[in-house]
Formats: C-alpha cells, structure tokens, sequence
C-alpha cells in the first residue's frame, strides 16, 4: 500500500497579515499532480486543518473543494483534528464523508476503532489519534481521584486502548497529532509551557508507520518510520530555509516501510534577506514574501525596497556595536536642539556630518520657526 503523509495546512493562515489562500490553493493542486503521478493508494492528513478553531469562510470552502476532489477520485483519506482544529467543527458531516471513504476522527472515543483499508496482500488497520488535552482523557477513562496526567501518560492510555483492536500479526498505521521528544519547532506552531507536551516515541512501537503532525518541519524521530509530514508551506520566516514535501510511505506484504519525500515548490516562497540597502536593492525582483534584515541605518526602508520586493512583510536592522552606541546616544540626548536632530538626519541620508556653517545656518532657520510659533 502506498500512502501520502501530510499534515498541519493551516488553511486560512496569514503571515504578516497577509492572507496565503492563493498560495495553499497552489500547493493542494501540487498535491493532488503527486497524487496521480505516484499512484497514491489513500492520504494522510494529520491534523491542523484549519489555522484556528473558527476558520476564515473561504477557507472552508477550499477545504470542502478539496474533500469534494478526493470523494470524486473515491480516494480513502484519513484526517484527523490539531490543536489549532476545532473538534465539533472538523467533525461535522463526517458520517456522510465516511461514505465516500473520507474518515475524519476529530475527537477521544471510548473505544477507538480502526479504519481498516485493504490491498494485494490483506487488511491495514489504521489508528486515528486525534489531539486531546490530557484531561480529557482523565475524564472518560479515569476515576475522579486519580492523579493528573501529562501528555506521554494521557497518550499512551489512548494508544494503548486503540492497538486493542487491532488484531495481532496484521499492519497497522498510527496517525496522531502530538509533540515528540526530540522534535523539531518553529514559531508558527502553537507552544505549551514547557516540556508538559512531550511525549515520547516508543509509546507507537507497535506500529509499522507513525504519521505525525504538529510539527512543521518533514523529519524522522528516533526510526525513518515515525515521522512528521511538516507543512506544506512554510508558515513563519524562521521556517525560510526548510524544504517542504510530502511523504510517500510505502508498507509491504511483511509491513516493512520504505520512505521517500517529494519537493513541493510553492507560489511564493519565504526568504529572508540580509545586508545593505544597496545589496539588496540590486536583488532580482520577485514575488516571494521577503522579510529584510539591513546591516545599516535607513529612512523608509520600506519605500525603497518596495519597487524590487512587492511582497517585503518585514524589515528589521541588525547594527553593528559602533552603529548601536550611535543610536543610544542618540536616544540619550533628550535636550538636544532641533538642529542636532536635523544633522542625525543629514548623515543618515547623506553618510556625511553637517559641517559648522550648515549648523548656523540651520539653528537660524530653527530659532526663526520658534519665534514665529511663539508669536502665534
């Protein structure tokens, strides 16, 4: 059986408060171009549909274009909710999606069941571990006076119960949405304080392949089958330099599991750029999301830039230590005159100090304006 591993699409994302439907719109459709080119048996989504728990409507709309896409293709898809999904709403119409072999797990069970999907070589069962709040677990499983649990312990009691149904010798595929030790972060996703999330890996041991979502960079935890999709786009500026993909799993007769990622190239890529107004003004223009980082001190960087980068979101400056002391000095001279402010102003745009004949002539220009104000 070969599966399609992604998760955490954020639909309704902005960056910088720019919305990116655009950009996750062309990314799905290179999703469904690998789908078709790679033969794809069902897709794993694993959790973070949705960039919060009430989406935006137009990405609910993308959303239901693309279930309505794979129910067309009859393709089974296995989706489960994130801690940025909320659970009532991903689950609405999933009996009806289950129909059309879409299976939606959204929140705990009593008893969770498998999703049992079958080729050449027999049945693979698959576990659908939505995310949950530890006390969710205590809740429906416990006694009122046990102790609180953390999040390895409310997961391995939901693991646990979920490899019960799956009959022993036969295939199996967790999907869960959950924050690894040893994981890879970025400032995109949600924190919890912090490492009361962790959970640890063997709790999965029995399964051939782990799907994981949550976090946004593609890589393999402990084994190269337990492992995280990463996000199809990349959803900060700290993620600039990630590659993102999708991963194909492949599970053989015995249940051992090859791996292999496909590149996606997305509408727009996040670049962050570094150095002075003239370097980067001499970049090549492009539509790709720019945060800028400049090495000196600039009036309107932004106006600047503009004309080469249509889509810079940020700029930020990283000064040298001479450059920095100038600026506190500057900051520290709160009785300074209108014309020590005016040759601040002079050097940064002309990189020359105002020399003592433009001094006079600009405290003459400044006391005039003075007197005038006072008169009025």
């Amino acid at each position: 059986m070969r599966l399609l591993h992604t998760a955490d699409w954020h639909l309704g994302k902005t960056l910088k408060g720019v919305t990116l439907l655009e950009d996750q719109k062309y990314i799905i459709d290179q999703i469904f171009d690998i789908i078709a080119e790679k033969n794809i048996d069902a897709v794993i989504i694993a959790g973070d549909i949705y960039d919060r728990g009430i989406p935006p409507i137009d990405a609910v709309e993308l959303f239901n274009e693309t279930l309505n896409r794979f129910a067309e293709k009859n393709l089974p898809v296995l989706i489960i909710a994130g801690n940025h999904d909320s659970p009532t709403r991903l689950n609405f119409g999933s009996d009806f999606f289950a129909r059309h072999n879409i299976f939606i797990t959204s929140k705990i069970s009593d008893d969770p069941k498998p999703i049992v999907l079958s080729d050449d070589f027999g049945e693979v069962y698959f576990s659908l571990i939505p995310f949950f709040e530890p006390v969710e677990i205590r809740a429906k499983f416990l006694n009122e006076d046990d102790k609180r649990l953390d999040y390895n312990e409310a997961n391995k009691i939901y693991v646990d119960l979920s490899r019960k149904n799956i009959p022993e010798g036969k295939r199996s595929i967790a999907v869960a949405h959950v924050f690894l030790t040893g994981g890879i972060e970025s400032n995109s996703e949600r924190k919890f304080v912090g490492g009361s999330a962790n959970v640890n890996a063997n709790i999965f041991d029995g399964y051939n392949y782990t799907a994981l979502g949550h976090l946004h960079f593609p890589h393999k935890i402990s084994a190269e089958n337990i492992r995280y999709g990463g996000s199809p786009l990349k959803y900060s500026f700290d993620e600039a330099n990630q590659k993102k993909s999708v991963t194909i799993a492949d599970i053989n007769e015995s249940g051992a599991v090859t791996v292999e990622t496909i590149a996606l190239k997305p509408r727009r890529d996040v670049r962050v750029l570094q150095g002075t107004i003239d370097e980067l003004l001499r970049e090549n223009p492009t539509e790709d999301y720019i945060s800028a980082i400049l090495t000196e001190r600039v009036i309107n960087p932004i106006d600047k830039l503009a004309y080469v980068f249509p889509n810079l979101l940020s700029v930020e400056f990283a000064l040298n230590a001479t450059e920095t002391a100038e600026d506190d000095e500057i900051k520290a001279r709160a009785d300074g005159s209108m014309t020590d402010y005016f040759a601040d102003f002079f050097e940064t745009q002309t990189g020359e100090k105002l020399n003592d004949e433009y001094r006079a002539a600009m405290d003459k220009v400044f006391d005039e304006l003075e007197r005038k104000d006072r008169e009025e």
